[in-house]
């Protein structure tokens, strides 16, 4: 599987990128800059030791699998268009959070948006040339980017069509210790995104990096 991360240069999509590079996934990261893809490229090679490769956003997203959008949301959509050509019937996971950093406010809020979330938003963007899969809102960036963190905690999925959120699942699955929940539809992807303000509160508080874990699950 080849994934592309548009997003890798920064600490979510870097995160990612390392851990499933040294899963043996073939990784694509993308950025605005592809001298900068190139250079996040090469961190996750040194880290991972894995088939990694950093180019602009469309290039990057052209061809892949699963296409990962790990920008800022005030990027999201612009991020999206730009590759909306480069798209044919792939995953779009989409990890962008409307934080109030967009407009200046506090990582510990959120700000509205009129699709209803980021996820329903990234859809609009895409239309029929991508399924849109809302995960990856819960997890710290710090604890992904460190290989030697044992990461013990759950991943929430949103998405419309079971064999998408399926398929996204076994991807991330191959990150030790990550699970995957999945919680219904793309519109409560609007629910699950408030997690991630929450998480940055808590975190900021007890100087931690915790996580989500759903209780009274059988194991997948």
């Amino acid at each position: 599987m080849r994934v592309a991360i548009l997003g890798g240069t920064g600490d979510l999509g870097y995160g990612l990128a390392v851990r499933l590079a040294h899963a043996g996934v073939e990784v694509a990261i993308g950025s605005r800059d592809a001298t900068r893809a190139a250079e996040a490229a090469d961190r996750v090679r040194e880290a991972a030791d894995g088939t990694v490769s950093g180019a602009a956003n469309a290039e990057a997203a052209l061809g892949a699998e699963v296409v990962v959008v790990a920008v800022p949301f005030a990027a999201q959509a612009a991020t999206l268009a730009s590759i909306v050509d480069a798209l044919d019937g792939q995953i779009v996971v989409d990890a962008t959070v409307p934080l109030a950093t967009a407009v200046g406010g506090k990582p510990t809020r959120t700000i509205g948006v009129w699709a209803g979330s980021a996820a329903q938003q990234a859809q609009e963007v895409v239309g029929d040339r991508a399924r849109v899969v809302s995960a990856l809102h819960t997890v710290s960036a710090a604890s992904l980017g460190d290989l030697s963190h044992e990461l013990d905690e759950d991943v929430l999925l949103c998405g419309d069509r079971k064999a998408d959120k399926e398929a996204v699942a076994e991807l991330i699955e191959l990150v030790p210790g990550l699970r995957c929940v999945d919680v219904g539809r793309l519109e409560l992807s609007r629910i699950v995104e408030q997690l991630t303000p929450l998480l940055i509160s808590i975190n900021i508080r007890h100087k931690a990096h915790a996580g989500i874990k759903i209780t009274g699950l059988a194991a997948r």
